[in-house]
């Protein structure tokens, strides 16, 4: 095993944002070198490379500080790719991102903005924000199986945009016309399934859903505010639960789903928080679950807190919001 490595480690997913992180990659690097900032980069090459890239960089070269070029799923890689290794504490670990694109909700909660050189700036100030990470166990095939995630999961119309957009974006389609058509095209016949929902071992909520998020951060869905009390190092999920609703009632509350008032205006909403989250399909059948643009299955899903466990890069006008989560590190 090598010594630790002072560098930043750059994944880069080239995919990302129907191909636009590749195509601006030489313009990110340049920026990057340009502020002094020391690094090396690694590009992935297929959906889930980005977290053996990272764990395996982490455990055999020593890097303990890592920037992702791309979307909320990349992200999401990086995250299991840190989570996933044993040489160090997570909370030992910098993570910094260089969104790409206009979706990435992550971003959003710390209001990011989506310029290259105003973010390597923010990379290079080195402000963490001493951040939560869910945790969801997952039945695929029966078998036990484990995800991490930094922003959100959800389930219900959730996941099935999720996977009707990942479709589009195989052929090489994407933006937030083509998700508000996903919206529209999965309404449409929605058979919503019928979920228990406990939340620290007590059934709160039984009934059909049209929608399910299970949030650390606010925003889902390229935007939409669905988690807007959510604080991300508090140590507890923020969940929001839509039950069955007509189409054209819910055309009507898009606004407020992205202004996150629609929580106090629909009466088929209800929220929770909580810091371990149970769903279970009723009856038992192969609900699925989307983390951060990749779907796991099966139901139940079980969610577990980690609470404040990656220092996460964020701007410094963000400092201030939860001020006992920060701290300042250019290691």
């Amino acid at each position: 095993m090598t010594e630790e490595n002072s560098k930043w480690l750059v994944i880069v997913n080239p995919k990302a944002s129907i191909g636009k992180a590749g195509k601006d990659w030489p313009q990110i690097k340049q920026i990057l070198e340009k502020e002094g900032i020391a690094f090396d980069y690694l590009i992935t090459e297929y959906q889930g490379h980005a977290i053996s890239l990272v764990r395996d960089s982490i455990t055999e070269k020593g890097y303990r500080k890592i920037i992702a070029v791309g979307g909320d799923g990349t992200n999401n890689e990086v995250v299991n790719g840190i989570f996933t290794q044993k040489r160090f504490p997570t909370d030992e670990i910098m993570m910094g991102i260089m969104p790409v694109g206009t979706g990435n909700d992550w971003r959003r909660t710390f209001d990011f903005g989506i310029d290259y050189q105003e973010n390597a700036k923010i990379i290079k100030a080195g402000n963490t924000f001493k951040h939560d990470i869910g945790k969801v166990t997952y039945y695929n095939d029966g078998d036990p199986q484990v995800r991490y995630f930094l922003n959100a999961a959800g389930t219900g119309l959730d996941e099935a945009v999720c996977q009707s957009m990942n479709e589009m974006k195989q052929q090489g389609k994407g933006g937030a016309a083509r998700y508000m058509f996903s919206v529209a095209k999965c309404l449409f016949g929605f058979d919503c399934p019928h979920i228990q929902l406990e939340i620290d071992d007590q059934l709160v909520f039984d009934d059909e859903i049209l929608s399910l998020g299970v949030g650390i951060c606010r925003y889902k869905g390229g935007g939409m505010m669905t988690m807007p009390n959510a604080v991300p190092n508090d140590g507890l999920f923020d969940i929001t639960a839509i039950r069955k609703v007509g189409m054209a009632k819910f055309a009507a509350n898009i606004s407020k789903i992205y202004d996150g008032t629609f929580i106090k205006k629909m009466n088929e909403v209800s929220t929770f928080q909580g810091r371990k989250v149970k769903v279970t399909s009723i009856p038992a059948h192969a609900l699925k679950l989307e983390t951060e643009g990749e779907t796991l299955t099966n139901s139940p899903f079980e969610f577990e807190m980690l609470q404040q466990s990656i220092n996460m890069v964020v701007p410094e006008k963000a400092i201030g919001l939860w001020p006992m989560a920060y701290g300042s590190s250019n290691k």
